[in-house]
């Protein structure tokens, strides 16, 4: 028997990450975020040989998935977001006709671990602080992320970041839609939304929600996609509460459309 040796298992860690952290400097797609909007598109993206990049800035996935509502670890899936369910083979059960019941650590952790064997590349407790924007044929487009580690952005220290390139950004933050606010804010563009701004959030509306985080994940500025809670923020539709079938779908389809996008 081997006696453990605390140097060996240390160098096994830091050239293991660093091996990852060198092959993640160039990605077809970035996505920050990895709630159940992120980890749906990294799934069908990785899936169909794109390479993906997940940043995360807590040290864990799954978003607001992971507790359901108010703790209570059970999500809701309407019938337009069941397909999803059965795509990563999640059990669930109908409640009432139209609402399917399914448990949350298990959709999370199900989602999560056939992205990571799909070949997405994971990146937790690092936060993306900026866009890379240059011009390319006259037109300003995303080409990437400045990231840092999540503990630098929260103590505000003077640490200076790090890059990564991509073809396609994909702000999968949530409420805030970090990604886009940031980019609106530093550089003066024209969004692709009403206002040519971000529109904000506007209160609880599950129906009129739902449906709106499907129609509204899409390009909102070249190279940047947007989608889940961040999208409805960005065109400023309605929250949905604790049902998830659009924040699905809404993963689906950036998966689906980048795919083919980039496939072209």
């Amino acid at each position: 028997m081997n006696v453990l040796d605390e140097k060996i298992i240390s160098q096994a860690i830091i050239e293991n990450y660093f091996k990852k952290l060198n092959e993640v400097l160039e990605c077809d797609v970035a996505i920050v975020g990895g709630g159940p909007t992120g980890l749906t598109a990294a799934y069908y993206l990785s899936k169909a040989g794109i390479k993906t990049v997940l940043l995360e800035k807590k040290i864990s996935i799954g978003g607001g998935m992971w507790a359901g509502a108010m703790f209570f670890n059970y999500i809701v899936v309407q019938e337009m977001g069941k397909e999803v369910l059965d795509d990563f083979e999640i059990n669930y059960k109908e409640y009432k006709k139209g609402y399917y019941v399914a448990d949350a650590v298990e959709a999370v952790t199900t989602i999560a671990s056939k992205a990571a064997k799909a070949g997405t590349l994971f990146l937790t407790g690092i936060c993306a602080e900026d866009v890379v924007l240059k011009k390319e044929n006259g037109e300003y487009k995303v080409c990437g992320l400045v990231i840092n580690w999540s503990t630098v952005d929260k103590l505000h220290l003077p640490v200076d970041p790090l890059v990564i390139t991509s073809k396609v950004v994909i702000d999968a933050t949530g409420h805030d839609a970090a990604v886009v606010s940031t980019l609106e804010r530093k550089a003066g563009i024209t969004l692709n939304t009403p206002s040519g701004k971000v529109e904000g959030e506007k209160p609880l509306w599950a129906h009129v929600g739902e449906e709106s985080v499907v129609k509204n994940t899409k390009e909102v500025f070249p190279g940047l996609w947007v989608g889940g809670m961040a999208a409805n923020a960005v065109f400023g539709a309605h929250r949905m509460g604790p049902v998830f079938g659009g924040m699905l779908m809404s993963g689906k389809k950036l998966g689906t459309e980048i795919a083919k996008l980039l496939k072209r």
